[in-house]
């Protein structure tokens, strides 16, 4: 990817009514646009004062001579910066309407020099392409900004101090040092070594093709943290998937009657579960398209399917004062196959059962009393159970499902390499070849590989800014 030397300028704070917001600029050479919109003291332009990493306040001019806001600036000379370019910071008032009129006015002063509009993500783009991050510390960033629980942030922030990108270089210098010894002993094929014996090769192998799997175990439990899951709540009418989200939720987020039919759409609530981010989608009650009351029924049944056929888990609700009914059966014959299923019995508090998970051939079943909360924790831990969740205290790898691909082609390519291995020293060039493509995927996650495809389309789901 090659990089677009321009000076670039965005509003770097979000949309919105704030105490404070930033403007910022990257680029080679700032000091026009400083020169035009800096001035210490009213009528003079001695931005020149402007010290690099100092907060200097100071007014923002137009073209005019007015002032526009007052406010900090902070210089970061190149490369001490977070792009490896020249940064200025312009630190005023978060009102939207000064802030474009700031933006404005760095645009008009800077178009000598090409300045210009920063696409979404170019000022981090710029800090991988100056070296000052690498991919994985790059998406780390994103990561942080989205954050949507304590946990995924505290791993983003780890992942962004190259935590995870220590982890795979220090894998990439292993595969390095083994296909080192196997090409050497392609090279000199005269010299007449037990290779796989003397050198421990396979031995070596197994300990990284274990350590590969240990990061994926590690990231594929990230994944988690960061992306969340959606948990579809399904059944009949008037089973309680209103009163079931709502104790999930902790509030009144759903209306609740004895009225069948009462959720007519999709109703979301986000939740935290040991820092996973939940997100429970309620849905209309699901009956015979003959039996449904109106028009809007049918739809929300309609959108029910929907959410269920996209859910990562589906809450198969039913009444445990009634029984299993045929209804229910028709339903779950029609759940999406290899999604997990999570039949729980509501309304225990009637029916007479007592909270309780049974772990059965068809499904797992929890039996429980959304109203007076009997057996909500065993629905949370199951919850956790059936996606794989552990919690080991260890420090996690907030990954994307890039890197999950990236660690999968590793471990594939390692497998293969094993194989060879086991041929004693027959297949040494297809062992090498395997190592090599094994290197190039751990490598992808921290861009040494990566397409510009893939960088432009990870870079363009950043915000504005950023």
């Amino acid at each position: 990817m090659q990089l677009d030397h321009s000076p670039i300028v965005a509003i770097a704070t979000a949309p919105g009514r704030g105490g404070i917001g930033v403007v910022r600029l990257s680029g080679k050479n700032l000091q026009p646009v400083i020169d035009a919109l800096c001035s210490r003291t009213e009528g003079s332009t001695d931005a020149r004062l402007l010290q690099p990493r100092h907060a200097t306040y100071l007014s923002f001019l137009n073209a005019d001579g007015g002032i526009i806001d007052q406010g900090l600036a902070i210089y970061f000379k190149a490369p001490h910066s977070y792009t490896g370019e020249d940064i200025l910071e312009l630190q005023g008032h978060g009102g939207p309407v000064v802030l474009q009129m700031l933006l404005t006015r760095c645009l008009a002063a800077g178009h000598e020099i090409g300045l210009r509009l920063a696409q979404p993500g170019e000022f981090t783009q710029r800090a991988f392409l100056n070296d000052k991050l690498d991919l994985a510390q790059a998406e780390a960033v994103a990561d942080l900004i989205e954050a949507s629980t304590e946990a995924a942030a505290k791993s983003a922030t780890q992942s962004m101090a190259g935590a995870f990108s220590k982890t795979i270089h220090v894998l990439v210098d292993q595969v390095i040092d083994l296909r080192m010894l196997v090409e050497a002993t392609l090279d000199f094929p005269e010299e007449e070594i037990d290779f796989l014996e003397k050198s421990n090769a396979r031995g070596r192998l197994g300990e990284i093709r274990a350590a590969v799997q240990a990061v994926f175990r590690q990231a594929a439990q990230g994944a988690l943290l960061r992306e969340g899951l959606n948990i579809v709540l399904a059944g009949q009418p008037n089973v309680g998937k209103s009163s079931l989200l709502n104790a999930l939720a902790g509030s009144e987020v759903a209306i609740v009657t004895p009225i069948p039919g009462t959720t007519r759409d999709k109703v979301t609530q986000t939740i935290q579960l040991d820092g996973i981010p939940i997100h429970v989608i309620d849905t209309a009650g699901i009956r015979a398209e003959a039996e449904a009351s109106d028009e809007v029924e049918r739809i929300g049944i309609e959108r029910t399917w929907g959410a269920v056929r996209q859910a990562d888990v589906i809450v198969h609700l039913l009444d445990a004062a009634r029984g299993p009914t045929r209804a229910d059966e028709e339903i779950s014959a029609q759940f999406p196959a290899g999604v997990p299923v999570l039949r729980v019995w509501n309304k225990i508090d009637l029916s007479g059962h007592r909270p309780a998970i049974e772990r059965m051939a068809d499904a797992t079943h929890v039996y429980l009393s959304a109203v007076d909360l009997q057996g909500m924790d065993l629905l949370r831990s199951e919850l956790l159970h059936l996606v794989g969740w552990q919690q080991t205290g260890e420090s996690l790898i907030l990954a994307r499902e890039r890197h999950l691909i990236a660690l999968k082609e590793a471990s594939d390519h390692l497998e293969v390499a094993a194989e060879h291995a086991a041929r004693d020293d027959q297949s040494l060039d297809l062992f090498a070849e395997e190592l090599r493509l094994a290197q190039q995927s751990l490598s992808s996650i921290s861009g040494k590989f990566s397409s510009d495809d893939l960088l432009g389309v990870i870079f363009s789901r950043f915000c504005i800014g950023k």
